[in-house]
C-alpha cells in the first residue's frame, strides 16, 4: 500500500514542478490579485474544494489559498523526500536491489577446503576415525567457514572405521556372524546430512559438485586463458572417457635384507600396463571411444597397445595449444585434470572411494608395508616384511 500511494504523489510533484498546464491531472484556476497561474493537484484536493475556491474572490482568500498552498507543497516535498530516502519501496527496486546484491556475492564468493576428508589434515590422515570424531572436525570446519563468512566445501564422503561397521549390531541372532561387516568402506555426506539445511545457516557446497569444478576452473592461476585452451581441447576431443596412469615414482622398488625386492603398492606396475588396463576398462569404456590419457609414465609408447581398441589422446597432441600457457609439470597436470574432470568416465590410477573407476584396487595411502611386487594375474602378493 506503500508504494501505490507514494507512486501518484511523485508524479504530482514533477509535473507542478514542470508548470504544464496541459497535463490532465491538474487544474489551472486564477485567483484575485494573483499575477501568476498555480497548478493544484486534483488527487489533493476535492472536486467540491477547488469550486468553493474559484467562487470565493474576496480578501479571506487571498489569505486562506496561500497559506493552503504552501501546506500543500510541503506535503509534497515530504511525501517526496520519504520516496527518495526509500529507494525499495516498490517491488522493482527491490528485485533490482536483491539481483545487485546476489551478483556482487556470487562474483566475490569466498570458500574454505577443508580436503578430501573431514578429518584429515590432522593426525588421523593414515586412519579412519568414528563417525563421533569426524563429527567434532566437521562441526569445526563449519564454525570456521561461519566465522571467515566463506562457503564451505565439504567432502563428498565420510569413511566408515571397520571397527564400527559390523553387520551384527543391527542383524542380532545367533546365527549372525559378529565379524561381518558391511561392504561400503564409506558413504556419500548428503546420505547422512541435510546439505539445504546446513547452508541455511553455514553455505555448503561438495567437492566433488559441478559448483566446485566451475570454481576450480576460474580460479587457476594460468588465467581465462588457460581455461579457454581447456575448453578447445575438450571442444576438440567431442565425446570422451579418460584415465589417469600414475606411474614413475609409486612403482619404486627397494631390496630387503635379503636382495629381494619390495614395494609399496604391489600391484600398481602390473595394473598399469596397458595389457592390463585393458582387462580393467573393457567393463567401462566400449570399444571405439576416444580414450584421453594422462600419466607420468616417461617410455615413448607406452601405451600404444591400448590402440586396438581405443582412439588415444595425450596432450600433446595439443602441444600447440597449451604452448603458450604451460610453463611447467605442475601446471599441466592442472590442465590435464581438468580435461579429466570433464571426461564421460574418469578411471582413476589407485582404489580412493568406494564409488571411484580406479585401475588398481592398490590404497593410495597405505600401512607402509613394504610388499613383493606382483607381475601376473596368478601371483597373490601377499607376503609382507
Amino acid at each position: 500500500m506503500t508504494s501505490s500511494l507514494y507512486f501518484p504523489l511523485l508524479l504530482f510533484d514533477l509535473s507542478f514542478l514542470s508548470l504544464s498546464p496541459s497535463l490532465p491531472q491538474c487544474h489551472t484556476s486564477e485567483f484575485g490579485n494573483s499575477k501568476g497561474l498555480l497548478l493544484v493537484s486534483s488527487w489533493l484536493l476535492p472536486p467540491g474544494m477547488l469550486r468553493t475556491l474559484r467562487s470565493k474572490s474576496g480578501p479571506s482568500s487571498s489569505i486562506i489559498f496561500p497559506a493552503f498552498c504552501i501546506a500543500a507543497i510541503a506535503l509534497l516535498f515530504f511525501f517526496a523526500s520519504l520516496i527518495s530516502t526509500n529507494p525499495v519501496s516498490s517491488p522493482k527496486a527491490i528485485e533490482s536491489v536483491t539481483k545487485s546484491e546476489n551478483n556482487d556475492q556470487n562474483r566475490h564468493e569466498q570458500f574454505l577446503y577443508w580436503g578430501n576428508r573431514i578429518d584429515c589434515p590432522g593426525k588421523h590422515c593414515e586412519s579412519c576415525e568414528g563417525l563421533g570424531h569426524q563429527e567434532s572436525s566437521l562441526r569445526c570446519a563449519l564454525e570456521e567457514a561461519m566465522f571467515l563468512k566463506r562457503t564451505f566445501v565439504m567432502p563428498s564422503r565420510m569413511c566408515i572405521n571397520p571397527i564400527h561397521n559390523k553387520k551384527g549390531i543391527l542383524r542380532r541372532s545367533n546365527t549372525a556372524n559378529s565379524e561381518e561387516t558391511w561392504a561400503s568402506k564409506s558413504c556419500s555426506m548428503d546420505s547422512l546430512y541435510d546439505m539445504d539445511l546446513i547452508s541455511d545457516t553455514v553455505p555448503v557446497i561438495l567437492d566433488n559438485s559441478k559448483p566446485w569444478y566451475q570454481v576450480l576452473t576460474t580460479t587457476m592461476k594460468l588465467g581465462a586463458r588457460g581455461v579457454a585452451h581447456v575448453e578447445r581441447i575438450k571442444a576438440l576431443l567431442g565425446d570422451y572417457d579418460a584415465i589417469h596412469v600414475r606411474r614413475g615414482d609409486k612403482i619404486k622398488t627397494r631390496k630387503d635384507r635379503f636382495g629381494v625386492n619390495r614395494t609399496l603398492h604391489p600391484h600398481l606396475d602390473r595394473d598399469t600396463r596397458p595389457e592390463f588396463i585393458l582387462h580393467r576398462i573393457e567393463k567401462w569404456v566400449p570399444p571405439g571411444r576416444t580414450l584421453f590419457i594422462a600419466s607420468n609414465e616417461r617410455m615413448p609408447g607406452f601405451f600404444s597397445p591400448l590402440s586396438v581398441r581405443y582412439k588415444l589422446a595425450y596432450s600433446s597432441n595439443y602441444s600447440h595449444i597449451l604452448d603458450p600457457v604451460i610453463g611447467n609439470n605442475y601446471q599441466l597436470f592442472m590442465v590435464e585434470r581438468l580435461i579429466m574432470m570433464g571426461a564421460k568416465k574418469f578411471i582413476r590410477t589407485f582404489k580412493e572411494e568406494d564409488t571411484y573407476l580406479s585401475l588398481t584396487d592398490d590404497p593410495k595411502k597405505n600401512s607402509k608395508l613394504w610388499k613383493m611386487p606382483v607381475s601376473t594375474m596368478d601371483e597373490d602378493g601377499k607376503q609382507t616384511l
